[in-house]
Parts: structure tokens; C-alpha cells; sequence
């Protein structure tokens, strides 16, 4: 007695051509998986690896116990860890923090981009004597990092408080003006960059019409420039509220004007196990400024970091 055996034809997406055989829907299955299949296991396994460590932090904000007794998923959900943070007798100065970085990060971001604007205008459009010396000198200063000048800056800020204190060690503007010159380098040479993307025939269009230099700056090139002005305030915020060394050399021995991150690395370190949740609920509240505002921002950041790519 013969048994027939039922055959499925397929056809291959790449090539067009067709086969045929008993196991057709595993052939398709395999094909696919070399295909395109594998791409998404690799972009999945990115996926849980990047957010591994986030869902680790909301897991132990919202759950009770320490770091040694954590779950990935709590066993109840509960607000104590946030309660801990801000409203128990002994509570450090959250809030405090908190208003420290959005100052930091807010007046650095707004800053930068005015500084870093106001030079890549001079630098792409005026001409004047030592503008490729001035460029170069920023370049060659963004070279050496604020990292390899710790000591030195832990000096000056000391020496500057004694004449200056709104300014000095342990003073959230003396932070400030340290985050700005360390800045300033390679966000001039992207802005400019951009700028010399625009055509000059708009201000020469100005010129024509009256328009002075400040009124070209203002009416025309930055409304345009509006990506990539994004982009270096976003990325100015971001760098403020992550960067922890610096801003522990110069607030960490002054309680109350000390940065979130400082704040809560010296909270954590009087006991780690048993202030692991309030330190997660406050890492979680941190980060929310930061997320909203990338999601904000996020449609300017590709045309305002490629816009000036191909340009010097």
C-alpha cells in the first residue's frame, strides 16, 4: 500500500527559487532564522542587556529587604523605599540634591549653547586674525580632559574661594564654570560645523537689508540651527547629571550643595544593604529629568549630529 506524502513548495525570499520536500515548513523556519532571524536574537539579547540594570534598580526601589534578600521581581510592591528617602527623621537632604542638579544641569546646558553658538558664528563666518589659531587651541585643549587636572582644579578652587567664596570649593557655580570649560571645545567645533552648512547667501541677503552681525546671529542662524543646539544642550544636561568625580572633589564635603549622584553615593556608603532601597528609589527619580528630556529631544539628535559631519 503506497502512503502519500504531502510535499509544501516555498519559495526562497532572496533568490526566487522554489523547492519543494516533506519538511517544508522547517526548511522555511530554518531559512528565515539564517536570514533574518539571528539579527533579531542579537538585538534582543542587546536589549535585555542594556536594560538588565534598570529593571534591577526598579526592582529593589519598589520592593522591600536589602541588596543580599533583592528578587528581579518583588515578591510585594511597595512605597517604603521612597517614604525612607524623604520623609523619615534622619532623611538626607533629597530634595536639596535634587535642586543642585537641575541648577547644574540646566545653567550648564543653556550656557554651553550660547557660548559654544557665539564662537562657532565667529569662527564660520567672520574672518579675523588668529581664527585658525583659536580653532586649533580648542581642539588641542578638548584633548586633555578635566579628569587629568583633578589636583589643580581641587587648588584653584581653593585658592578662588578665599577671594571669591559664591565660587569656590564646594560651591554648586564653582561646579558650573568648571563643566563650561570643559566643554566648550568640541561642541564649538560641532556647531560650526553645522553652521557652515547654511548658505551664506542668507546673510548676505541681511547685510543687504541692514541687518547687523547680532541680528543675523539671532533672527537667522539660530532658528535654523535649532538641532544641533538641541542636541549640545541635551548632551551638555546629560554629561552634568552623570559626571560624579569632579563634582565630588569640589561639593563633597558640603552636605547641602552637593549634586544628586554625590548625595547619594555618600548616602549609600554608610550601609550599603540596608539603604540599597532608598538609594534605587532615589536613582529612579534622578533619572526621570533625564529620560523626559531625551525623549523630548531625541527627533533633533540625528540630523543635529550628522548635519556637520562632513564639514571643518
Amino acid at each position: 500500500m503506497d502512503t502519500a506524502v504531502s510535499k509544501t513548495v516555498a519559495t526562497d525570499p532572496d533568490t526566487g527559487s522554489s523547492f519543494q520536500g516533506p519538511s517544508g515548513t522547517h526548511r522555511n523556519l530554518k531559512g528565515w532564522f539564517l536570514d533574518t532571524g539571528w539579527r533579531h536574537l542579537v538585538g534582543l539579547t542587546i536589549v535585555v542587556f542594556a536594560l538588565f540594570p534598570v529593571v534591577w534598580v526598579a526592582s529593589a526601589a519598589f520592593s522591600t529587604g536589602g541588596l543580599s534578600s533583592q528578587r528581579l521581581v518583588p515578591e510585594k510592591f511597595t512605597l517604603d523605599n521612597f517614604r525612607a528617602l524623604m520623609t523619615e527623621p534622619n532623611h538626607p537632604p533629597f530634595w536639596r540634591w535634587m535642586w543642585n542638579s537641575m541648577v547644574v544641569g540646566v545653567v550648564t546646558s543653556l550656557s554651553t549653547v550660547f557660548l559654544c553658538a557665539c564662537a562657532a558664528y565667529a569662527f564660520s563666518r567672520l574672518r579675523f586674525r588668529g581664527r585658525r589659531a583659536g580653532m586649533m587651541f580648542l581642539l588641542l585643549v578638548q584633548m586633555f580632559p578635566n579628569l587629568l587636572a583633578m589636583v589643580a582644579l581641587f587648588v584653584f578652587m581653593t585658592r578662588v574661594k578665599g577671594m571669591f567664596p559664591g565660587v569656590g570649593l564646594g560651591t554648586v557655580w564653582g561646579l558650573i564654570f568648571i563643566y563650561l570649560g570643559g566643554a566648550l571645545g568640541v561642541n564649538t567645533w560641532l556647531m560650526k560645523g553645522f553652521f557652515d552648512t547654511l548658505p551664506r547667501e542668507l546673510d548676505e541677503s541681511a547685510k543687504v537689508d541692514g541687518a547687523t552681525h547680532a541680528q543675523i546671529f539671532f533672527r537667522i542662524i539660530l532658528p535654523l540651527a535649532a538641532p544641533v543646539l538641541a542636541v549640545i544642550g541635551l548632551l551638555s544636561f546629560v554629561a552634568s547629571q552623570s559626571e560624579f568625580v569632579l563634582a565630588d572633589i569640589i561639593l563633597g564635603q558640603n552636605e547641602q550643595q552637593r549634586t544628586a549622584a554625590v548625595g547619594l553615593s555618600r548616602f549609600i556608603l554608610a550601609g550599603f544593604d540596608n539603604k540599597w532601597g532608598p538609594f534605587a528609589a532615589g536613582s529612579l527619580i534622578v533619572a526621570l529629568p533625564v529620560v523626559l528630556l531625551w525623549l523630548f529631544l531625541q527627533r533633533f539628535v540625528v540630523s543635529g549630529l550628522t548635519a556637520g559631519a562632513v564639514k571643518g
